[in-house]
């Protein structure tokens, strides 16, 4: 009697936790939504793009697998005319910025209605200077910039941007990912943009989409306790030579980031689940979203609100100051990318490391973690430890297969 009562109540409880979990899973996930919208938009003449024939209508680029970990940012593996990608979908957004979840507003209250029917490429192109003036700050070379958003909104090349491409361009340039895209299209280690219809875009695909562990089925995942996870994450990674490699990467891609040609950007989650490698051991990253302008995010946190230091906090990594005296977050954002990507890489790197190397590699680690931004000549520090990293990792694999 008692087996039978335990069995039923196994198997009762296994069965509310893959109904929650199932749940979860259709919330979270709602690609047939977002392709709705989208398609709909599109064939009313609104957005256009050079992913919407195949999305909407000979239906070449269809969702795989769902990776997202918000409703409103919908994220899938997806194939577009068999090329292997990832397609991201922006669902609706709440009408104000909350610091908790999102900075940046995915899509205004009427979606896509921006530029309106009349507007001339002039206007828009004031459009879109204004608007990177706001994110970046007042630079230089803007225009140039704005020429690159142009060549990129013309998806069928024909050598004009049509209103539906225009209106594709706007709603995508309120999202940092695709800005960073843009900017860093000729940069190794960003993803490259495969297309786009509307604020839907794809980007190409990393064969490995986490630093560490593998990839389980989420119903086993719910049974495995966090601290066994975190062991068999640090056992499922590859030869120290390889993720020598894979952080190397990482160091470049931060360079790519730091006073780059239109200003710095901020890596606020720094977490392994955002970054990726390919099958040759090249870091690429896979979720930048939480990557955003310095001057946009300075000028959006300063004179918030705040009891501590907690409350001046971005995503997981950017970190600003609470004013007591006048109980406000300060602009000035307290630990540079360079700290952030070298705690990561800590644990990822000592484990396993050469021997003769492994006292230098875990000094220069930590001096790598203790940069803050406010230090005296900070940038000279940032230059000097970063170039060291990557020599010191560089030597020890340059003469291995690995390499």
């Amino acid at each position: 009697m008692k087996f039978l009562f335990f069995s039923w109540l196994v198997v009762f409880v296994g069965s509310w936790i893959i109904y929650v979990q199932y749940s979860t899973y259709t919330e979270l996930c709602r690609g047939k939504d977002c392709k709705k919208i989208i398609c709909d938009k599109y064939k009313t003449g609104v957005i256009d793009g050079p992913a919407c024939n195949s999305l909407c209508v000979t239906e070449t680029l269809y969702f795989g697998k769902c990776l997202s970990t918000k409703p409103n940012n919908q994220m899938y593996l997806g194939i577009w005319d068999n090329l292997p990608g990832v397609v991201k979908c922006q669902m609706e957004q709440a009408l104000h910025l909350d610091f908790g979840t999102e900075l940046e507003p995915r899509k205004e209250i009427v979606l896509f209605d921006k530029p309106t029917r009349g507007t001339t490429v002039q206007k828009f192109k004031e459009m879109v200077y204004s608007l990177f003036k706001a994110k970046l700050g007042d630079q230089g070379n803007l225009s140039e910039l704005v020429n690159l958003i142009l060549t990129v909104a013309d998806g069928d090349k024909d050598g004009q941007v049509s209103l539906g491409e225009a209106k594709s361009a706007w709603a995508l340039l309120q999202l940092n990912e695709f800005l960073l895209m843009v900017i860093l299209q000729d940069k190794e280690h960003t993803p490259k943009l495969m297309g786009f219809c509307g604020d839907l875009y794809v980007m190409e695909s990393v064969e490995y989409t986490s630093l560490y562990g593998i990839s389980l089925p989420w119903v086993i995942e719910l049974f495995i306790p966090s601290g066994f996870r975190r062991s068999m994450d640090q056992l499922f990674t590859p030869s120290w030579p390889r993720k020598a490699k894979i952080a190397i990467g990482l160091l470049e891609f931060v360079e790519d980031v730091f006073h780059g040609p239109y200003g710095n950007f901020l890596m606020c989650d720094t977490s392994a689940k955002n970054l990726g490698y390919n099958d040759k051991y090249d870091l690429k990253m896979v979720d930048m979203r939480k990557i955003v302008p310095e001057t946009n995010l300075k000028e959006l946190i300063k004179d918030r609100h705040c009891e501590s230091d907690l409350d001046c906090v971005y995503g997981t990594d950017c970190r600003t100051s609470c004013d007591q005296s006048t109980m406000k977050c300060t602009s000035e954002v307290i630990q540079p990318n360079l700290a952030k990507a070298c705690q990561l890489l800590k644990d990822y790197l000592l484990r396993g490391a050469p021997v003769e190397i492994r006292e230098e590699l875990e000094k220069q680690l930590y001096s790598c973690i203790a940069l803050k931004v406010t230090a005296n000549q900070m940038e000279m520090e940032h230059s000097l430890i970063l170039n060291n990293l990557k020599t010191l990792l560089w030597k020890k694999i340059s003469y291995t297969n690995d390499s």
